[in-house]
């Protein structure tokens, strides 16, 4: 999947992609095609850099409600021609999951795509999670033949079959299959499930990897295997290491730190960090200047991990450098420095967004310690961050930060939050923004009503309502 391009923040599109609160607001008050025709290209087009941990489905669905809009579009995108050329889940998940909640409101057509996709559809395993969730029983039963009819009868399928019964996210469907009236349907479906079962069984009685006995050597070369093969095996390695080394061992972890093959020096620099050895910040200061990609990044990654005060210490001398370990340094600051740090933690943010721009990774720990520190200077950056992220998740980071440096936050950003996609966003905003505003007390009530909202979100919502306030 392509990364999506993502309109101007100033924009309809750009605020629907993002997931803004600003973007629900803008659209109730634009001409209804004009915010239908934005909805739908957000809704087929998954604007999501991560389409694996960020919220969009509930936002976008609860648009279509106050839209009331039509289903069309999403039907003839599910069911074109190319749903068969590209079976990617990627394509289609965020629509059936929007789908999915429309369904919990109430809207019939929705459950009635979500039956006919997961019967005819190329990515019918996600289609079936969502009705697994909301359809009754009549319904599901419904679909067992055409699910089924998918695994010919013959070995292949019926292998097939045991691992997707084995690996499914929503197992009601399958269960209830397994009691099916219909003899064709409930034996197949058993035998299916006793399969997966006996496969789960035989591949945890045949661990790879390590063994006890094994020595620092071996745990070196099952780690360097690993990259050849393009896996990175530093992380359980150097977890290996703590349960096969001993006193005597430190000195050969030492001599592979500076000086082994990429992944033992990984292995080693992991290891020695993890267990604060004396050595570990100057080895890890030289891994950073003659190592490979590979080694700078597990460098880096293992001076991050450090908890001592003597990486803090060193952090506050590294964290000028314009080099990956300045970088980490800045993180460290961020997360574990002291108010006598708050300048090099602004410098750091600073020069990410000037240098990264709002979607830079490191920016999720900086803008988390700017708030952690109370960098009320940080304010003008976090709310550019804040407009311009394509993350909801740093998006809502800088809301929390916000909250905690920004006088204005209350009465500002906090508002448009309460309409935000991602439910910790929704959470600070409930807790933070001003009630004088009337649009927040009608949203707060809503909130409080929608049973398709997460609890934590009510909670907030709940402090905030009094009881002669009803949520109604």
């Amino acid at each position: 999947m392509f990364d999506p391009v993502i309109a101007p923040s100033g924009t309809l599109l750009g605020l629907l992609q993002r997931g803004r609160g600003d973007g629900t607001l803008h659209a109730l008050t634009a001409p209804r095609p004009e915010a239908l025709a934005a909805l739908n290209h957000c809704v087929l087009r998954d604007p999501r850099h991560d389409w694996q941990v960020e919220n969009r489905s509930l936002y976008y669905a609860r648009l279509y409600l106050d839209l009331n809009g039509e289903l069309d579009e999403v039907e003839a995108h599910l069911f074109g021609a190319e749903d068969v050329l590209d079976s990617d889940e990627s394509r289609t998940g965020l629509a059936l999951a929007v789908l999915g909640h429309l369904a919990s409101y109430g809207r019939r057509d929705a459950l009635e795509l979500l039956r006919r996709y997961a019967a005819h559809g190329s990515n019918w395993a996600w289609a079936l999670d969502e009705l697994a969730l909301r359809d009754d029983d009549a319904g599901l039963r419904a679909l067992a033949a055409p699910v089924l009819a998918r695994f010919p009868a013959d070995p292949e399928g019926d292998a097939e079959l045991a691992a997707t019964v084995r690996d499914a996210f929503e197992p009601r469907p399958w269960r209830l299959w397994a009691e099916d009236p219909r003899e064709s349907v409930a034996t197949r479906v058993r035998a299916a499930h006793e399969t997966g079962c006996f496969d789960r069984w035989q591949r945890q009685m045949r661990p790879s990897g390590p063994r006890p006995g094994w020595s620092v050597q071996a745990v070196f070369e099952w780690a360097q295997q690993g990259i050849e093969r393009g896996a990175a095996l530093h992380v359980p390695a150097a977890r290996c290491l703590s349960a096969v080394a001993g006193p005597e061992d430190r000195a050969e972890i030492v001599q592979a730190a500076k000086a082994g093959t990429d992944g033992a020096r990984c292995t080693a620099l992991r290891y020695l960090a993890d267990g604060n050895d004396p050595e570990a910040l100057e080895l890890i200061e030289g891994a950073v200047a003659n190592g490979s990609t590979l080694v700078v990044d597990a460098a880096v990654d293992a001076f991050e991990r450090m908890r001592s005060l003597a990486a803090v210490d060193r952090a506050r001398g590294w964290a000028r450098r314009p080099d990956p370990l300045g970088a980490a340094a800045g993180r460290v600051l961020a997360c574990r420095g002291g108010v006598q740090d708050r300048d090099l933690v602004l410098a750091a943010l600073r020069e990410a967004v000037r240098g990264e721009g709002p979607d830079a990774p490191t920016l999720w720990t900086l803008v988390d310690g700017t708030g952690r520190l109370g960098i009320a200077c940080a304010a003008p950056v976090l709310r550019h961050v804040y407009r311009e992220t394509a993350s909801s998740h740093l998006r809502g980071r800088a809301a929390r930060a916000l909250a905690a440096t920004d006088p204005s936050f209350a009465t500002g950003f906090a508002v448009e939050c309460l309409w935000d996609c991602e439910e910790t966003t929704r959470e600070i905003a409930a807790r933070h923004a001003e009630t004088g505003d009337t649009r927040v007390v009608e949203r707060l009530r809503r909130l409080a009503a929608d049973p398709a909202e997460e609890a934590e979100v009510q909670t907030a919502v709940r402090s905030r309502i009094g009881p002669e306030e009803p949520a109604v």
